[in-house]
């Protein structure tokens, strides 16, 4: 079993930016994907940005340009967001699919406020 665990949430004033990282408890093999979810109160939690096996990196469009994920070594994943806006204010996960399971960090809350 593979635990995540996710850092970086918090206040923000709208312009601003945050780091959000996950580490996993050990390193993962055969990953098809590790990324960032968000869920908005009231909504479903979708997809933000995930990195695919082989390196090819895949945007939600309302955050292309703005956000920036990054990994390392199958056990690290992190969500660089700049500009971030008040739309933006939701729980993000972490998010890795590997050794035939998906696996989900326990989230952490991002809000966009002035």
């Amino acid at each position: 079993q593979v635990q995540l665990v996710e850092s970086g949430g918090g206040l923000v004033q709208p312009g601003g930016s945050l780091t959000l990282s996950c580490v996993a408890s050990r390193r993962m093999f055969s990953v098809n994907s590790m990324g960032w979810y968000r869920q908005a109160p009231g909504k479903q939690r979708r997809l933000v940005a995930r990195i695919l096996n082989g390196g090819n990196t895949q945007y939600v469009d309302s955050v292309r340009g703005r956000f920036t994920v990054s990994g390392d070594n199958a056990k690290t994943v992190s969500l660089q967001m700049n500009s971030l806006k008040p739309e933006d204010t939701a729980v993000y996960y972490c998010g890795v699919a590997a050794d035939a399971t998906f696996y989900w960090g326990q989230g952490t809350q991002v809000t966009v406020s002035s």
